[in-house]
Formats: structure tokens, sequence, C-alpha cells
């Protein structure tokens, strides 16, 4: 997994909103697409992201309907992102150090796809079941326990 790429894993079917649009056309889209964030963007640049949790936020504190709350206030910026080239070693530290879940894949300021902690860890059990499948199909399930057999 750590000489895995970012664009192997990455989700090219993104939803996104403009900096215009208010809460509940977000919500609607998160809803519709049934996905956990939505990329916010200005003139088609990435800008921000909502995340379920920030539509949550905004449901608590605004007092107000998700109508009467813009993008732009309730977005988390700056957004983190990544490029499509770098691991998913290097991907995963960088959802660390930002403290997020999720990071859009953007090159020379176009969005490629999103990357996610779900997708990451879909892959990571997606490979574990399949060394698994290996290690049954030679009989050992411990690596420690195979042997070379004699020649």
């Amino acid at each position: 997994m750590s000489t895995m790429l970012v664009r192997e894993l990455m989700t090219t079917d993104l939803v996104t909103a403009p900096i215009e649009a208010d809460m509940r056309t977000v919500a609607k889209r998160m809803l519709d697409r049934r996905v956990g964030s939505v990329i916010i963007t200005n003139d088609g640049t990435p800008t921000g992201i909502i995340t379920e949790s920030d539509a949550l936020l905004v449901g608590y504190t605004a007092d107000k309907p998700f109508s009467a709350v813009s993008a732009q206030a309730a977005m988390s910026h700056p957004l983190a992102t990544i490029e499509p080239p770098p691991t998913i070693r290097a991907a995963t530290d960088r959802l660390i150090d930002e403290g997020v879940k999720k990071l859009p894949v953007v090159s020379e300021l176009e969005l490629q796809g999103i990357l996610t902690m779900t997708d990451i860890i879909r892959a990571h059990s997606d490979l574990r079941k399949e060394v698994q499948r290996i290690e049954r199909g030679r009989g050992l399930s411990d690596p420690d326990d195979w042997q070379r057999s004699p020649e």
C-alpha cells in the first residue's frame, strides 16, 4: 500500500457546488448523491469543502433555516489538497497533519478527484482479504509457517 498512488484510489465522481449556493442546496446534493462532502468552487476553482460534520454544526448553531446560510459561511477553508502523483502513505500523512478526513485531489488548480479515509481503509481491507485468500491457497494462514519445499 505504501507504493500505491493517490490517483489509484481517488474517487473521480465529484459533487460540487458554487460558492454562491446555500446550505439547503449543499445538503440536498449530499443526500441525493449519498456522499459525505461537497467541494465548494469559486468560478470552477476548488475553494472549500462542506462535510457532514459542517452541515451538522450549521444545523445546531445557526438558529436559522439552511436556505438562509451560505455555503461560503459554512465551508471549511483554506482547502487542504493533494496532487495525484503522491503515494497513499504521503496522503495519509497529509490527512493526519491537516486533521481532515477528505483530501480533494487538485492538479494546477483543476479538481481531479477526492481521496478519503474511507477510500484508504477500504483499499487496505481489500488488500488484506487478498493476502488472506492467497495464504489460504497455500494452505497456511501464517506467513511465519511458510517453508520452502524440499528440492
